[in-house]
Formats: structure tokens, sequence, C-alpha cells
């Protein structure tokens, strides 16, 4: 142990640069960073192992910023230790397309390790990484009854002996997780210290005044960071280089005895596949026995979950609903529970239907925006759950769901469109995927393949010379398709059907190909998620509801003499 007045200059430093960057913007919350410094400094300079040279290095130790407001204290020590992060970034905090945002995102700055934000959810990335790393009230009572090894430390403005003995008593419990309490005074050294006027305002050019003399900084400069600062947080990240070096060695000498193992890990890293794991896709034809698409996504999970073995998947408490358990699966537990060990890849966790998923939007969200592989299944997909009433028939979630930018919505019509949902989602590997799987059983479509689904949308029935085409999504492609026979018989109308199992994927397609699906000349009419034998009949998902929705919108197209594709109304503008 042992600290210097370089360590309490570095502190200060932190806060100070905090203080600066959130003037200067004139937002954001100087109050968490300045209270947080100190230990912020013992963790970066004396615990913590990393190398801002290569931030993805697999052995590092990971930093969570689980209050995202604070990231100017972790903006500070990436800009102090040497990661890419310069004091031009620090001065454009919160400033359009700066690498200093107004919370912390994974995709856009060197050396964040979590996009956090809505609270709550740090911990729960922080959980996550810590299973990733094992396969590679009064709160101190709370967490001692969830069985927590719990640590105080009284003082945590200044007495950093005690917040390092702290963090490495933590260290040495191995049985169970750890917690710190930490007593800080928000804001520390601010004459508004300890109250909310220093949580989320910048301070007053007066208070960053006295707060610089304080401190021993030049009240009259900005942005400055003493050499004698970064010389010490530049020496404790050479020693992160170091241990990375050491590491590699240990890496190239466990690959000569253990060389499978050593490729399997190196694949894992770059985000791969094991070779012809798509193989293991199931395939259906026509004459297939119609299957729930809940039971579909349970047949893929089923058919080799050795062809993806990093997977790691699991359900709150209705996994024989959702149907997200393998075989092989052992749950994610400490083995003296008698209910799984450290080996298992599946964890109690998550909601069951779409109607729940709002609930899990937040956490959606930033899956989205941390550009993580995350598959999210949802089943009970529609208001096909006829008895259970409205409160369980999701008919907005979707729309909410496909507004969001880098998330693609699967809801598969049949088996072939189920595979194909996953090997998209599986070999995406920044966009998570939600795949919407209903509980009623569903036909296998004529001229239904993976290779078409994959696109996004496909034709499931074409026709020469057709008044109109229905397009839809799943469980009302069938009912569309039985539609067809209806509009023919009863009002002489031919018609196509058009399955678009995913926007987001069909909208990626070229021109040509959307066209070709949605072509000019033909009024198209959209369906819309569907319902379940009484439910369907009240709200007309029919074919005799859908042929009569369809004669109105071929009745209206009439008049107009040129009828343009949704695709070049919505693309390019053509009425």
């Amino acid at each position: 142990m042992g600290f210097t007045d370089v360590d309490r200059l570095a502190i200060n430093t932190i806060r100070i640069l905090a203080a600066d960057a959130t003037f200067k913007s004139n937002s954001g919350h100087p109050g968490a960073p300045m209270g947080m410094a100190p230990v912020a400094h013992v963790l970066f300079n004396k615990i913590l192992n990393f190398n801002p040279k290569n931030s993805s290095w697999i052995n590092r130790d990971r930093f969570v910023l689980s209050n995202g407001h604070a990231c100017m204290l972790q903006y500070a020590l990436l800009h102090l230790y040497g990661y890419k992060l310069s004091m031009d970034d620090i001065k454009a905090f919160r400033s359009i397309d700066s690498h200093t945002p107004g919370h912390p995102e994974s995709a856009d700055t060197d050396g964040v390790e979590v996009t956090t934000g809505p609270l709550g959810q740090g911990i729960a990335n922080a959980v996550g990484l810590a299973i990733a790393q094992h396969h590679a009230a009064d709160v101190v009572k709370r967490f001692e009854a969830y069985g927590w090894h719990v640590e105080t430390v009284a003082d945590g403005d200044n007495d950093l002996e005690s917040i390092e003995a702290a963090i490495k008593k933590c260290q040495a419990v191995k049985d169970k997780p750890s917690m710190i309490k930490l007593r800080t005074i928000i804001g520390f050294g601010s004459k508004q210290q300890g109250t909310h006027g220093v949580h989320g305002s910048p301070l007053k050019a007066d208070d960053i005044k006295q707060l610089k003399e304080k401190f021993g900084f030049d009240p009259e400069q900005s942005f400055v960071v003493p050499q004698e600062v970064y010389d010490i947080c530049h020496q404790r990240a050479s020693h992160g280089a170091a241990l990375e070096q050491e590491w590699n060695q240990l890496l190239e000498n466990y690959s000569k005895h253990y060389s499978s193992e050593a490729a399997d890990l190196k694949r894992r890293l770059t985000g791969e596949l094991p070779e012809g794991w798509e193989k293991n896709l199931p395939t259906y034809s026509p004459s297939d026995d119609a299957v729930a698409s809940r039971k579909l996504s349970e047949i893929v999970l089923q058919k080799d979950p050795r062809g993806y073995p990093e997977l790691v998947g699991g359900s709150a408490d209705l996994t024989g609903s959702n149907l997200t358990r393998w075989k092989e699966a052992v749950d994610f537990q400490a083995p003296a529970t008698g209910l799984g060990d450290w080996s298992g890849r599946y964890i109690r966790y998550g909601e069951l239907s779409l109607t729940s998923f709002s609930y899990a939007a937040g956490a959606i969200r930033l899956s989205a925006l941390s550009q993580q592989r995350v598959i999210w299944v949802a089943t009970h997909d529609s208001i096909g759950l006829g008895e259970d009433g409205p409160t369980h028939q999701p008919i907005e979630t979707l729309a909410h769901f496909r507004a969001l930018p880098n998330c693609m919505v699967w809801r598969p019509a049949d088996g072939n469109e189920t595979s194909a949902a996953y090997y998209v989602a599986l070999t995406s590997k920044n966009t998570p995927s939600i795949i919407a799987l209903s509980r009623q059983n569903l036909p296998q479509l004529e001229n239904s393949t993976i290779g078409h689904a994959i696109k996004g949308g496909y034709v499931v029935h074409d026709a020469e010379k057709a008044d109109i085409t229905l397009v839809s999504t799943g469980s009302e492609v069938g009912i569309c398709v039985d539609a067809v026979k209806y509009l023919k018989e009863k009002h002489n109308l031919t018609a196509r059907v058009v399955s678009i199992p995913c926007f987001e994927v069909f909208d990626a397609q070229s021109d040509e190909y959307r066209l070709s699906v949605l072509p000019d000349g033909i009024p198209s009419l959209f369906g819309a998620s569907g319902a379940y034998k009484d439910v369907y009949k009240k709200f007309e998902f029919t074919p005799e509801g859908i042929s009569k929705r369809a004669v109105a919108t071929v009745d209206f197209w009439k008049s107009v003499p040129n009828i343009r594709s949704p695709i070049n109304r919505a693309f390019k503008q053509l009425i």
C-alpha cells in the first residue's frame, strides 16, 4: 500500500476535469465524478489489470459504470491512463459526434465495456460479464442477506488505504460475490458538496475558481493535467501491457498442449460460429405437420446445441411455455444447491410473452445501442391468446420494437422462417434480434425456404395478372393463403401473398429484389397481428374478412392509373 501527494493530485485532477467538462458543455453531472474520484483512482491505479493499448485484451479486468450519468469520471480515467481519448475529446463532452457522449457507449468510446444509462442496467451487465468470464433499505444488511460478502469504508473521500484494503479483502473472497459500501460526499470540494445542486448541473464559475484554488490548480486555466499525474497513470498502464504480454505467452504455451481448445477460444473471440453449424438448422416441406412457432424455436435449439457452444440462454420460471431449454442444458447454479453447476449455460432470468417485453424495453434498447448479438425470444405473440383477454394480447409491441434502430424483429410464419430467423440472428454480430413466436399451430407454407426467408420478405404465392398482393407476417400468412381461394371463388379476384418475417432485413435488400416482391401495378394490403378462433372472427382475421378488405382495396385503387409499389412510394417519393 502507500499513497503520496501525487495520488491526491491525480484524484483532484479527475475532479477538476469533471468540473471543466460539464462547465464547458453547460450540461452534465459533475457531482458523482467528484465524489467517486478517490475510489476510482485506487481501483485503476492499484487494483485493476488492463492495457490501454489493447482495450479488448481478453484477460483484462472489466469496469462497469452503472450510473452512466457519472461518465465524466470514466472519461477522465480513460484519458489519464492512455486510452484512445484525447483532451480534445474531453473538451467535446456531450457534443455531436464526440467520443464522450452524455452516457458511456461501448461502440463509440475506447475502453468503455458496456453502454449504461437507464439505471439498473449496470449490475445486470456486470453479472453477465462475470458469467461470461467464468465460462472463460439497509443496503449492507440486504446484500449480506443475499449471501454476499460486504465491506464498508467510512471515509471514501480521503481514506485511500481503507479503500484499497477493502478491495483486496473482497478479491480474496472466492465463494460469494462482494460489495463495498463507500461513504462519499457528492461533489466533493464544491460549495454545494453534499447537496442535490451538484448532481445534474455544471458548477458555477466562482465555484470552479475556488475548487481549483482549493486543490492547488491555476483557476485561470482549464483542462490541465499535471505531468506527474500522467506519469503515475501511464506507469500503471505499462504494468497492464506487461501483464498482457505475459498472458499472451501463456496462451501460446497452452496452444501447444491444447490445440483444439485454443483454436475454439480464438474462434469465439472473433465472433465466428463453428464451421458447418448451419447444417443443423431444421427444414420443412408443406406436407409436414402444423406446429406452433414456439415449438419450432425449441426444435432449432434441440437440434444440436453443440453447434453453438457459447450460446447462453434461459428463462425465468416458465420454461415449459416459452420452450427455450435444450435437452442437455445445465443450470448455472452453485453446485451446493444441487440444481446445477458453474459449467451451466442456462440462467433463470428474462420474460415470457411478447406482452411482457414492454418491461424489458430498457434492456433491449441498450442491446441495440451496444451492438450486441442477443436473441430475445418472445412467445404468445398476438391476440391469438383469445381466452386470456386484452391484457395478454400485444397488438402494439411489435411496432414499438420495429421502430428501434439496430434491432431485427422476426415474426416467422412456419418452420423454415423460424430456422431463417435463427440463422440471421446468429450470424449478425452487431445486432440484437427479437423472435416473436406463436402459441397456436402454424401450417408449413408453399415456397417457404430458409434461403427465401433470410431475405426478410419473399413471395409465398405468386400469380400472373394479380389484382392484389396480400402482405402479412407470422400466424396470419397462412390465413392470407387461405384467402386467395376465397377471393377467386367469391369475387373473381386473383391474389398474390407475400410474407415479411423481418421488415428490417427486407428493407436492407436491393431495390430490384424488393420491387420483385412488391411490384408496381398491384395494390398491396398489409395484414396485422392476428387472433385465434372466436377472436379471429370478431376482428375478421379470417379468409372471408381478409377478402372483404381486399375487395375494398381493389375498388379504391381502380381509379388510380399508375399504382406504385409501397417500396417506391416510401423510398422514392413516387405517388
